[in-house]
């Protein structure tokens, strides 16, 4: 492989991405597919682009993403938080314009665990007088 990848990890709920970006034309591949058929929502395509954009660099790197765990939204936001990392490490240049962007902050929220006498988190079960 080249020496000229840059490697950056992304996480978001329960999703985990793993995020290489090298100098090319500007490809997404996500899980060995394009983006546009990895994704079916533009919203998501956008929110995994952000930080290229923000950078001005969409057509300056090829972006290869290797993701799992979560659901779709989880996935663009680690790929998110991923490939801002990567960036970081290419050029440390970018780091103020994504920080002031809050694409290098990992999203600590995450699903709450059930607790005992509920039906779920924070869902009681149904209360009756009678």
């Amino acid at each position: 492989m080249a020496n000229n990848r840059n490697y950056g990890t992304g996480r978001r709920k329960k999703s985990i991405a793993r995020v290489y970006i090298m100098p090319g034309t500007g490809k997404i591949t996500i899980n060995k597919r394009d983006i546009d058929e990895y994704f079916g929502l533009d919203t998501l395509k956008v929110i995994v682009r952000q930080p290229l954009v923000a950078t001005e660099t969409a057509d300056k790197f090829d972006v290869l993403v290797n993701v799992h765990g979560g659901g779709t939204t989880g996935q663009a936001g680690a790929i998110r938080h991923g490939l801002s990392r990567a960036l970081c490490q290419a050029d440390a240049d970018f780091r103020p314009v994504l920080k002031k962007a809050g694409f290098l902050t990992r999203d600590p929220r995450m699903k709450e665990r059930k607790k005992y006498g509920l039906k779920a988190a924070r869902r009681a079960p149904q209360f009756s007088k009678r």
